[in-house]
């Protein structure tokens, strides 16, 4: 049993894997070191299980499509006084088999054993499937 928990988050406001990327290559997505980072209103109950190595996986226009490892949870204090978590992340985005996600708000738990796989090696730089005839081989049980 992996004694580690993911987390599964939609991208909003990305249509591609490399918005994704662009998005966090911006000092606004980024920590005062550099590492990416997301800020959630909620703080994981299982912070303890996350930092065990687990990772962040995206949600791109219906279809995971990539993860990052995190690598910390850090405090932020919102200009209105409010304690939220920034999800902070390894910068390398890392390729999965795509799989399909219904829309959700917020982040959910990703039990190791649910997510998908990484792309195998030599893969990684392949152009994603559409996410029309992603959808449709997902749905008859293909990918």
């Amino acid at each position: 049993m992996d004694n580690y928990v993911n987390l599964i988050k939609l991208s909003v406001g990305s249509e591609t894997y490399d918005d994704l990327a662009a998005w966090q290559q911006t000092k606004r997505a980024q920590t005062a070191d550099g590492f990416p980072r997301h800020v959630t209103r909620m703080w994981p109950k299982r912070a303890d299980d996350i930092l065990n190595g687990g990772s962040i996986f995206w949600v791109v226009k219906g279809v995971v499509t990539c993860r990052q490892r995190i690598i910390r949870l850090d405090e932020v204090i919102g200009s209105d006084g409010i304690r939220r978590c920034a999800i902070v992340s390894d910068p390398e985005l890392i390729r999965v088999q795509g799989a399909l996600k219904r829309p959700f708000q917020g982040w959910r738990y990703l039990k190791p054993e649910d997510a998908p796989p990484d792309l195998p090696k030599g893969r990684e730089r392949e152009e994603p499937l559409p996410t029309e005839l992603n959808r449709a081989l997902a749905e008859i049980g293909v990918l």
